[in-house]
């Protein structure tokens, strides 16, 4: 892929912030034609820089009304088990975000549940019971907030 130019930054900086805006709008705050828009953000997606463009759902609305983070151990470790165990959890709807990570624990999974009785019975029926799980910490989130800045990795 080429070098993202300033341009191409703008783009990213705006919809970063607000993956909703308009291709009319966006075109407008960056300063060039809607086609040319229009075609660096298909560039920016057909690349790979773009992944995707998600909805921020407020889980209490829809019955989310503890979000949880489990802290998980396998053992034995393999990239086998640790992809399977991955695939397995994101087909289940409380799972909202998976971290696979290097240190003391292997992954961190951020969940939404119902209620206290839901997280219990999720975690025991889903993840506990499961042979290479070896050690499962659960903390509450009290509050989770995501930053409208997109990182700037330039040459400053």
């Amino acid at each position: 892929m080429k070098k993202l130019d300033s341009i191409d930054l703008k783009v990213l900086t705006i919809l970063y912030n607000d993956a909703d805006i308009t291709n009319k709008e966006l075109a407008a705050k960056i300063g060039i034609a809607p086609s040319t828009c229009l075609e660096r953000v298909k560039r920016l997606k057909q690349s790979g820089v773009i992944k995707g463009a998600f909805i921020d759902v407020n889980l209490k609305t829809i019955g989310g009304n503890i979000e949880a983070i489990a802290a998980i151990r396998l053992q034995p470790y393999s990239e086998q088990i640790v992809n399977k165990f991955r695939d397995d959890l994101l087909n289940y709807p409380e799972i909202l975000n998976l971290y696979h990570m290097g240190g003391s624990y292997d992954y961190y999974i951020h969940m939404s549940v119902k209620d206290s009785e839901h997280l219990r019975q999720f975690v025991f029926k889903n993840i506990t019971s499961r042979d290479e799980v070896t050690t499962v910490e659960t903390s509450l989130v009290f509050e989770h907030s995501r930053s409208g800045i997109l990182p700037n990795f330039g040459d400053e």
